[in-house]
């Protein structure tokens, strides 16, 4: 009796040792899992401008870790660019504003009339909102009419992805743009602030900005 329970008792533990293998398996799962998840790299770093080119007169200040821009001397515009130039990505933007504005972001920016915009406004016609989509000298290649989906007075999250001719628009999580287009395919991403007197109060204020780029 005593042989067999220390027969027992070992084959019992070699049998929990390699149990417990096999309970651990999902750790590892769950840190490629994480690996994946942090191939996002910031575009903006929350202390200065670095990695920034201002473009225009507009004024753009880092405050509390937050990137804003307004309007220079006299109503003046301007833009904020990488100095860095993308394809294809996942870009993610989080913001607010001061209205009444007229502001967005650029991607695939090669100069003032090769590019695109997801607008931040309220346009009157056509009736459009932010995450629109704007392409210079073609207008609007996809509007967003519904004014629930922006938070006016809090943070919003604008999603980019550029894939080839494919374009799309999430604004807070709704996709708002679905298009092909070839205008661009490649260039730099920035903000902008639009010029004009009515728009003097306007200030578009930048929390994070990440990108993420294909395998």
């Amino acid at each position: 009796m005593k042989l067999n329970s220390v027969r027992f008792m070992a084959i019992a533990t070699v049998s929990l040792l390699a149990l417990g293998c096999s309970q651990s398996t999902p750790r590892v799962g769950g840190g490629q899992e994480q690996l994946t998840q942090d191939r996002w790299t910031p575009l903006f770093n929350g202390r200065d401008l670095t990695g920034w080119e201002p473009v225009g007169n507009a004024s753009w200040t880092v405050e509390d870790g937050l990137l804003v821009g307004r309007q220079g001397e006299n109503f003046a515009h301007g833009d904020l660019l990488t100095t860095d130039t993308y394809s294809d990505f996942v870009l993610l933007v989080t913001y607010r504003v001061v209205w009444p504005a007229n502001t967005g972001v650029w991607f695939r920016y090669q100069d003032p009339g090769k590019a695109y915009q997801a607008d931040i406004l309220e346009y009157p016609n056509p009736i459009a909102y932010s995450g629109t989509l704007y392409c210079p000298g073609k207008m609007f290649l996809a509007i967003n009419s519904d004014r629930s989906l922006v938070d006016r007075d809090g943070w919003n999250t604008l999603k980019v992805q550029a894939r080839g001719d494919h374009l799309q628009i999430w604004l807070n999580d709704h996709l708002v743009a679905d298009v092909h287009d070839s205008t661009s395919d490649r260039g730099r991403i920035g903000f902008q602030v639009h010029q004009g007197e009515e728009f003097g109060p306007m200030q578009i204020i930048v929390r994070e900005a990440r990108i993420k780029l294909p395998d």
